[in-house]
């Protein structure tokens, strides 16, 4: 487990590893960060990328002067909406057989809990996704499945990746790098992350509790 281990440094660390990553690429981080986030919102077999804690560590690291925090935005926001967007082609161009079928490289609980999700919220589903890790990838790509005609979607994916985008990268710009939350940054993103995933914990609760039993 050690790759586990790893892993979950990487996202409680992740103020450090991006001033580490600065300091051996320089302007190359912005590309690197791009290509995360496009990867964590384009690609269905990359759900477990950081996403909303790596917005926020990447502004904290433009607060301190590393990197230009306008820029950074731009090129973050760019990075979402092109990854939804291809996201969203690969859903049209896979079709429904998806739910028909056993696809090996998805994951039919993700696809399907996304699928529930979009059913309750409809379009609105492309923007409320951004703040949901693991929604958040599969969203356009169930979205591409169904029936979202592309203007509708393009519509939202741009709201919703300028809304998400610039929630944690200013809000990591304006509170990053305060004394309360540098001293405390592990906390932080451990904090974003529970939170981020509270949608699933009410999920759950509601259909294992005694109330989903008995409505079961």
């Amino acid at each position: 487990m050690d790759w586990m281990t790893q892993l979950v440094s990487l996202f409680l660390h992740l103020d450090d590893h991006l001033i580490e990553l600065f300091a051996k690429y320089g302007v190359w981080t912005y590309a690197i960060l791009f290509l995360i986030v496009f990867l964590e919102t384009g690609v269905v077999v990359t759900p477990f990328l950081p996403g909303d804690s790596l917005l926020f560590a990447a502004g904290a690291l433009s607060a301190s002067g590393g990197l230009n925090p306008v820029l950074l935005f731009v090129l973050l926001a760019t990075a979402a909406i092109l990854g939804d967007t291809v996201n969203y082609a690969i859903g049209r161009a896979t079709g429904p057989r998806v739910f028909r079928e056993d696809v090996r490289w998805l994951k039919r609980e993700y696809l399907e809990r996304t699928h529930r999700f979009y059913e309750k919220h409809g379009g609105k589903t492309i923007i409320l996704a951004r703040f949901v890790p693991i929604v958040r990838t599969f969203a356009p790509f169930v979205a591409g499945v169904g029936t979202m005609s592309y203007p509708r979607f393009v519509v939202y994916n741009i709201a919703g990746g300028l809304l998400w985008t610039a929630l944690f990268t200013f809000g990591g710009y304006f509170f990053g790098n305060l004394p309360v939350v540098k001293e405390n940054f592990s906390f932080v993103i451990l904090g974003i992350i529970l939170v981020s995933i509270a949608p699933f914990a009410v999920e759950a609760a509601r259909r294992w509790g005694p109330v989903g039993r008995r409505a079961s």
